[in-house]
């Protein structure tokens, strides 16, 4: 994530996906525990990029792997709420994409929780790195943003 002051608002982001909470997300005090966030991040993004063509995650030649991931806590989110999981593209490669992933809870225009994590798409069988397709680099142009304008 770039560095900023507080958390972001919903305008920042470029592409939603709505995840309801289970009643297994609480922890004993009450609220979502910290390990559900990245299971949210990532159900986002590969849902994300399965319905646009660019993840198969059964038969394709090409999967991606996280390399790195983080997460700052704003606000508390709790089962039953619905998260609204915005998702923008920092950083785009030739084999890599850093995305930044805001949770909003229920109706809040400002993120209970900001993470982000890198992939790498590989080769299926070699797992070595594989340049993004055509399709890949289309879906993503539209969810890049320039970092000057996180940090304002």
């Amino acid at each position: 994530m770039t560095e900023r002051i507080g958390p972001s608002k919903r305008s920042e982001y470029k592409v939603f996906r709505t995840i309801g909470t289970r009643w297994s997300d609480n922890d004993t005090y009450g609220h979502m525990n910290n390990v559900v966030h990245y299971s949210v991040f990532d159900t986002a993004v590969n849902g994300f990029l399965i319905e646009n063509g660019v993840l198969d995650i059964n038969g394709g030649a090409e999967v991606f792997l996280v390399v790195e991931t983080g997460c700052r806590y704003h606000a508390e989110m709790a089962f039953p709420d619905v998260i609204t999981a915005g998702i923008r593209i920092a950083k785009l490669g030739n084999s890599s994409v850093r995305y930044e992933i805001g949770l909003f809870r229920n109706d809040d225009e400002i993120a209970a929780a900001e993470g982000f994590f890198i992939h790498v798409n590989v080769n299926r069988v070699s797992r070595r790195p594989a340049h993004f397709g055509d399709t890949a680099r289309r879906v993503f142009g539209p969810l890049l943003v320039m970092n000057d304008a996180l940090t304002n």
